[in-house]
């Protein structure tokens, strides 16, 4: 079930990822320069290279926080009486939080619009990303999650020239639902990079 539950997230977070990615040409330049410098051009990347690319993980978390795979999270209900945000709330209500809300809330992130990938260079920020939940409800898939994100991107930059299929930039508008999907697929044109000629031939 969970493997089941997290397909459309990760396909989801992957797409709004390469988006963001492709939007932001200096991001891309930034993620293939620090695989050159961590895995180089000889072989594949792989799973245990992952804790050294800090700057492919911040871009992924800037993703979960501007594009947050379940906007509203789950739903709880409260076992009793209680209060959220000053508002005494009956007991067996239907609680949701607006997670996309509060990680674009300019009161907890600066540029809180802006995508940016190095605000999670800063001490302190990674703590206020719950694009997964917190606490014991937090999605038990999240370690799985960010490593099938992390590898695929990896990959995906790794081993392509990325380039946009019109001019302009890739649309960015959100289509209603419980996951948060792109309004408009994204595409874009890929070719094999030297890399993968070296490693195939």
């Amino acid at each position: 079930a969970m493997l089941l539950a997290g397909t459309d997230t990760t396909a989801g977070t992957l797409e709004w990822s390469m988006s963001n990615i492709l939007n932001h040409p200096e991001v891309l330049k930034k993620i293939r320069d620090e695989l050159d410098t961590h895995v180089g051009e000889h072989r594949l990347v792989d799973e245990s290279d992952l804790p050294k690319l800090t700057y492919l993980k911040n871009v992924i978390n800037e993703t979960l926080r501007l594009y947050p795979p379940a906007p509203l999270l789950l739903p709880h209900s409260n076992s009793e009486v209680c209060i959220i945000g000053g508002y005494k709330v009956p007991q067996d209500t239907i609680v949701l939080m607006n997670v996309w809300a509060i990680q674009r809330d300019p009161k907890l992130w600066s540029e809180a619009t802006t995508f940016k990938p190095e605000r999670f260079d800063k001490k302190g920020e990674l703590e206020k990303l719950i694009a997964f939940g917190i606490g014991r409800r937090a999605c038990p898939g999240e370690t799985l999650a960010m490593r099938a994100i992390s590898m695929t991107l990896a990959l995906l930059v790794q081993c392509f020239d990325w380039e946009l299929t019109s001019d302009g930039k890739i649309d960015m508008v959100e289509q209603d639902g419980f996951a948060l999907k792109k309004s408009v697929p994204l595409k874009a044109m890929c070719k094999t990079r030297p890399v993968i000629n070296k490693l195939f031939k």
